[in-house]
């Protein structure tokens, strides 16, 4: 099921998001969330969407860069639950791209 992408200004974008416990992890519902931000990033078309903004305050993302193979993009979904920083070092310069 395709979500709604909150848009900017939206204050829930602001939100701080709670980790995940371990016995929400293993819920149906949060495979279900996650199944659906991705369904939901690829239709917008993006790389990544966060589950803040989709309205659901819990530290979950889920990215695709794709992989070239030829002419062919292979997919390559990752989920991230409760990152954090714990070095920065180096930077990327990309192009943003933010679904809100």
């Amino acid at each position: 099921m395709q979500l709604d992408i909150l848009k900017y200004p939206d204050k829930r974008l602001r939100e701080v998001s709670t980790p995940l416990t371990p016995q929400e992890m293993a819920q149906p519902k949060m495979h279900e969330l996650i199944a659906n931000m991705f369904e939901t990033m690829y239709q917008a078309p993006g790389i990544g969407l966060a589950s803040v903004q989709v309205g659901v305050l819990k530290r979950i993302m889920v990215i695709d860069i794709g992989i070239e193979e030829g002419e062919v993009v292979k997919r390559d979904p990752r989920v991230i639950i409760n990152p954090r920083f714990v070095l920065q070092e180096g930077s990327v310069v990309w192009e943003e791209g933010c679904l809100s």
